[in-house]
């Protein structure tokens, strides 16, 4: 708090501030959280979702480019004929008829959902005809020896995924509640066990062992852990398969047995479809040998790096760790690894990125040095060769934003911050938990840390911040009452500015208050951020508005906007001295007339004159957002020196004529409103848009406010077939959009479906 020594009230202010703190309760509570939000008010950022190698997999296709299918015969009724996957969309494929081979002229798209898919072999078995199509068809004399070449050594459709429940499903999505995997023992990688899908989050899986119905064993993996694998894969590979140690002692070997066969037999009936495993990473052959040393995250508290030895090797591909202690009644502490484990780090890899080691439990010595450790146990490190891929960082910085698996809790996922970043090790603090836990540190390549908004997205809870907010003791009443307003005017007459929309300003009270300050202000903002255009943009605004030697107090504004939720906090003046100079600067902010609401009354003329000046500041107003003001012009109104941020075109209110583009033979007719321009304009189409080309369709997305996105849209090919598939999903997956452009974009794919069904459809 900034106050001056000539200054009485600001002193007054200080030592009031001091009794009322000292009567305060300070407690953590919970609020609404929203990414979004969060990240604007704070100015934080959050980590790429390219960065999350294994959530881009999860969100892949079932269907691969080069899958042959058989698909109704566009040109001949009732006929069929092969074509190849080209590229895929979420539940869109591009698609080419075998026998076009380079020409991509006739390439189409189609909703696997709605269209006539149907694996290869389907017209055999139905006495259905395969046809080539008619521009193709005298391309080749022999068409049956055509499509013998053509299918052998090809991958077909499954027929799973053209056909019943799983039909269109992404991969993540084939795995089901009930579905039955093959999990690796924890320590004994030659050993598995059978385990049934209890849930599915966005490929988080809860898995429990088969015989064994006890939650607390219940474990959390990401399906593409390489612990996991199909059903029968064990027996496939020669693997012993045994019920998971410890609990074993339960049942007995028949039960264990009894409930293998009956889950296994159960499970044969509606398989796993093996394009679950597609993505599963291959292990890597390994140099470790028995006796090395190196440097881990700790297994069991992953909040330190302590030295580790190699303790077995099993195979080229597995090897045994044991976290070093040598105290004799230690009960060791073993992992099993592969050569691309998390966690596992060099000799000195500490020592060299400035990172605490953790001693080993036991160690006589107060200071632990490699080079002696060495020496006193004999062994030697393991060479820098067994550590490929050390230094990758996969685009993480310090300060990102993400969300992540509580260690001590594997069920729950956090909000999570990156404090540091030491080459392929991320290091945590996990917000909002009761009790709070020291930085845990993670491998970039870890499945258990997600981006922002993943939870929400496969509706996950998510554990938030909590808001520190400071409630006064009922037992303390001596705060002395805060100075009082007169009531506020809201002068309807005058001018409302870009930002807000006079209709609605029309319909408020003329009138707030009396009352305290702070309050009487907070309710009559409140009324212009919902009178807003644009009610996100004007908390923006707000937030802007703020002098130093203002006694204020923070207060949070909030606005709805189409469904959305907009909230930010405002420092409010709370002394009557102030509130005028404070109502000006709000309207300073929103380009309204300085009068337009505050202390002073006005009836017919306003001393701003703002009445002869309004179609001037507007037109002003309207040409700097939709052109480049000339090298003379002036900033106005106490506008910032940086140049604004270019907002979207408002649509022209009171116009009657036509407008009309030539570019895809398409118009835009706006009816006569009464400040409602947030309903769009609604077009006119001269073609049908199933007929439009991929240019076609380039130029109307240019056209339009998404203008940006056009070249999405040439480089995916997307004609007019397409672009009436498209759907929000579609357009967030594919076009890697944040959900406010996809919205937009939709908004205006919208609009052509809607021309589309009221003009062609019939």
């Amino acid at each position: 708090m900034k106050y001056h020594k000539n200054s009485n009230m600001h002193t007054h202010t200080f030592l009031l501030c001091l009794s009322f703190l000292a009567g305060m309760d300070c407690v953590e509570e919970e609020v609404d959280f929203n990414w979004e939000e969060y990240l604007e008010e704070t100015g934080a950022t959050a980590a790429p979702h390219t960065s999350f190698r294994h959530v881009e997999l999860s969100l892949q296709s079932s269907f691969q480019p080069g899958m042959k299918l058989e698909v109704a015969n566009k040109g001949s009724l009732d006929t069929y004929w092969v074509a190849t996957i080209i590229t895929t969309c979420g539940q869109l494929l591009l698609l080419r008829y075998c026998g076009y081979g380079d020409d991509r002229k006739a390439d189409f798209w189609c909703d696997v959902m709605t269209a006539g898919l149907h694996p290869v072999g389907w017209c055999a078995q139905n006495n259905k005809m395969l046809q080539p199509p008619k521009a193709i068809k005298e391309k080749n004399s022999d068409w049956t020896e055509f499509l013998i070449k053509e299918l052998t050594g090809s991958r077909t459709a499954p027929a799973n995924l053209l056909e019943g429940p799983l039909r269109g499903k992404n991969t993540v999505d084939l795995i089901v509640v009930g579905c039955i995997l093959e999990v690796r023992d924890a320590f004994e990688p030659n050993v598995y066990w059978a385990a049934r899908v209890q849930s599915n989050i966005g490929g988080r899986l809860c898995l429990s062992y088969v015989g064994l119905n006890d939650p607390a064993y219940d474990m959390w993996m990401f399906y593409l852990d390489t612990r996991l694998r199909p059903l029968g894969w064990a027996k496939e590979n020669n693997l012993s398969i045994k019920p998971p140690t410890g609990e074993s002692m339960n049942l007995s070997t028949s039960e264990w047995t009894e409930a293998l066969d009956e889950a296994t037999a159960k499970a044969l009936k509606s398989p796993l479809p093996l394009e679950v495993f597609k993505d599963h990473a291959d292990l890597h052959t390994h140099s470790f040998r028995a006796g090395m040393k190196l440097e881990m995250v700790s297994p069991k508290e992953p909040f330190h790096i302590c030295p580790v030895s190699v303790t077995k090797v099993y195979n080229e591909y597995y090897f045994q760790i044991t976290v070093d202690d040598p105290t004799a009644e230690a009960t060791p502490t073993c992992v099993v690894c592969h050569a691309d484990s998390p966690g596992i780090q060099p000799v000195q890899w500490c020592l060299k990125n400035g990172v605490g080691l953790e001693r080993p439990q036991g160690f006589e010595s107060q200071d632990f040095h490699w080079a002696d450790y060495l020496k006193h146990t004999g062994t030697e490190a393991a060479p820098d060769v067994c550590f490929p891929n050390a230094s990758q960082n996969r685009g993480f910085c310090k300060d990102m934003w993400l969300e992540a698996v509580n260690p001590l809790q594997p069920s729950e996922l956090c909000v999570a911050r990156i404090t540091q970043v030491k080459g392929r090790l991320l290091w945590l603090r996990l917000e909002g938990l009761t009790k709070p836990l020291p930085d845990c540190i993670v491998d970039v390549e870890s499945m258990n840390i997600f981006p922002v908004g993943w939870c929400e997205a496969n509706g996950c809870p998510l554990t938030h911040l909590l808001k520190t907010v400071c409630l006064p003791q009922k037992k303390i009443a001596v705060v002395q009452p805060e100075k009082h307003c007169s009531q506020l005017f809201i002068n309807h007459r005058c001018f409302s500015g870009p930002y807000l929309n006079k209709g609605r300003i029309a319909e408020l009270p003329k009138a707030v208050g009396p009352g305290k300050c702070a309050v009487v202000l907070k309710e009559i903002l409140t009324m212009l951020i919902n009178s807003a255009y644009k009610p996100g943009r004007v908390l923006r605004e707000l937030q802007m508005v703020e002098d130093p030697q203002w006694n204020c107090q923070e207060e949070t504004l909030k606005a709805k906007y189409k469904g959305k939720s907009y909230r930010s906090n405002m420092r409010i003046v709370r002394t009557a001295d102030q509130v005028s100079e404070f109502c000006r600067r709000v309207c300073e902010r929103l380009q309204c007339c300085l009068n337009l609401f505050g202390p002073t009354i006005v009836s017919d003329k306003c001393p701003e004159n703002c009445f002869s000046q309004t179609k001037t500041k507007y037109t002003y107003y309207k040409k700097r957002k939709v052109g480049r003001p000339s090298l003379g012009e002036n900033a106005q109104d106490g506008d910032m020196t940086k140049p604004a941020r270019r907002r979207k075109k408002r649509k022209a209110i009171f116009v009657q004529k036509k407008r009309r583009t030539s570019i895809v033979g398409y118009q835009t007719t706006e009816s006569p409103q009464t400040e409602s321009f947030e309903e769009e304009d609604r077009l006119v189409l001269e073609r049908n848009p199933l007929e439009w080309s991929v240019s076609e369709v380039v130029d109307f997305i240019t056209s339009t406010d998404c203008a940006s996105l056009a070249k999405i849209f040439q480089e995916q090919d997307i004609d007019g077939q397409a672009l009436l598939l498209l759907t929000l999903p579609t357009v967030q997956e594919c076009m890697d959009l944040k959900l406010g452009p996809a919205i937009k974009l939709c908004h205006q794919i919208e609009r052509v479906k809607v021309a589309f069904y009221s003009q062609f459809a019939n």
